[in-house]
C-alpha cells in the first residue's frame, strides 16, 4: 500500500478531483490510501436531489460548498473536523465489502480508547453512536471506498446545512443529535487534534510513522485541476444532474394568492405554472415562459427577474419577494 499527500488541500472539489484522478488515471499494483479535510461542505451523493438535500439560502449566505460525489449514500456535512478517508485498489471484487476497508480504522480507534465497530452495513459506531458513514464507487478496472471520521464537527452547522430549510434549528435538534452521532474526539481518553488522528491512522494502517508514499508531479496535480474544472466545480454536475422533481408553492400576498407548480429536471425550469386571485395588466403566461430553462437556483432565478415588471403581471409584488415564493 501507498500513502498519497493531498498537500493540505481542503477545498472539496479539489478533493475529490484527487481521488477521481487517483482511480482512474494512476496505474499501481500497490493499494493507495489518502486523507483529506475538507472546508465547510455539504457533500451530496451521486443520485441525490441537492435542492431537496440542503438549505440552500444557509449554504450561500455562509459560503458552504455543495459539491456532488461519485458515490452512491445520502448527503454528509464536512467541514475541519471532519476527517476523510480513502482506500483505492484494483479491481472490484470488494465492491459491498465495507468490512475490508473499515476494519484497519476501527483497529486504530479501538487502539487509542474508542470502542469502535462496524454496524450494518458501511457504518462504524462508537458507544452507541455513529462517527463514520462509508461509500463506494467503480469503474470496469478500479474502485475506491471512502468514508468520513467525525472528529470535531460542528454538528449544529451540520443540522442547518443539511436540513430542510422550513426545518426550525434549536438547542433541543442539536441534543438529539449527538444522541445519534458523536464526535470521536468526546469519546477518547485523551485529548487528541484531527493531526494526530490521521497520523495514528496512517502509523496504524502502515506499520510505521512514515508509510511508502506515492508522490505525484505538477503535470499530476494539473490534471487534477482539470477534472475539478471539468466537473466538481460545474453547477451542472453539482446541482443540475438532480433527477426529476416538482415543487409546490403558495402564499398570499397584498397582490393576492399566488400558487406556483414548478417541474424541475436536470436542475433547470421545464414547466411552470401561476395560480391564483392576483390582477395584472399582462397574461401571467409570459412570465411562465421567460422562466422555462432557467436554472432553479436563486442566483439564476434573480438574474433572470432582473428585468422583468413583475407588478404587470401581479398588480403588487417584487423580484426578492416572488423568488422567495418560488424558491
Amino acid at each position: 500500500m501507498l500513502f498519497v499527500d493531498n498537500n493540505g488541500i481542503t477545498d472539496p472539489r479539489r478533493n475529490l478531483a484527487f481521488e477521481e484522478y487517483l482511480l482512474r488515471h494512476v496505474d499501481r499494483p500497490e493499494p493507495l490510501l489518502l486523507f483529506y479535510v475538507n472546508e465547510p461542505s455539504v457533500i451530496i451523493g451521486r443520485n441525490q436531489n441537492t435542492i431537496e438535500e440542503i438549505d440552500p439560502d444557509y449554504v450561500n449566505s455562509h459560503n458552504i460548498h455543495v459539491v456532488r460525489r461519485l458515490s452512491g449514500g445520502g448527503a454528509v456535512y464536512h467541514d475541519l473536523g471532519n476527517l476523510n478517508f480513502s482506500f483505492v485498489t484494483n479491481g472490484k471484487e470488494d465492491i459491498h465489502n465495507f468490512a475490508k476497508f473499515t476494519e484497519p480504522v476501527v483497529a486504530v480507534l479501538r487502539s487509542l480508547g474508542v470502542a469502535a465497530e462496524l454496524r450494518g452495513r458501511s457504518d462504524i459506531f462508537a458507544e452507541g453512536r455513529k462517527i463514520s458513514g462509508n461509500a463506494q464507487y467503480a469503474t470496469a478496472a478500479r474502485m475506491f471506498s471512502h468514508g468520513t471520521l467525525l472528529f470535531d464537527t460542528d454538528l449544529g452547522e451540520m443540522l442547518r446545512a443539511i436540513n430542510p430549510r422550513r426545518a426550525q434549528i434549536e438547542s433541543k435538534a442539536v441534543h438529539s443529535v449527538r444522541s445519534v452521532v458523536a464526535n470521536i474526539r468526546e469519546l477518547l481518553p485523551r485529548d487528541m487534534t484531527i493531526g494526530d488522528l490521521k497520523a495514528a491512522l496512517i502509523g496504524g494502517i502502515f506499520g510505521r510513522s512514515t508509510p511508502p508514499a506515492l508522490e505525484l508531479t505538477a503535470d499530476d496535480w494539473g490534471r487534477i485541476e482539470a477534472i475539478a474544472a471539468a466537473r466538481y466545480d460545474l453547477w451542472q454536475w453539482n446541482y443540475g444532474r438532480s433527477p426529476q422533481f416538482n415543487v409546490q408553492k403558495n402564499a398570499r400576498f397584498p397582490a393576492g394568492k399566488i400558487d406556483a407548480r414548478i417541474d424541475v429536471d436536470e436542475g433547470r425550469i421545464r414547466a411552470i405554472r401561476l395560480f391564483g386571485d392576483f390582477s395584472g395588466r399582462q397574461d401571467v403566461a409570459g412570465l411562465e415562459a421567460h422562466l422555462v430553462g432557467v436554472p432553479y437556483d436563486r442566483p439564476r432565478l434573480t438574474a433572470a427577474l432582473a428585468d422583468v415588471d413583475l407588478d404587470a403581471y401581479f398588480g403588487r409584488m417584487d423580484a426578492a419577494t416572488f423568488i422567495d415564493l418560488l424558491y
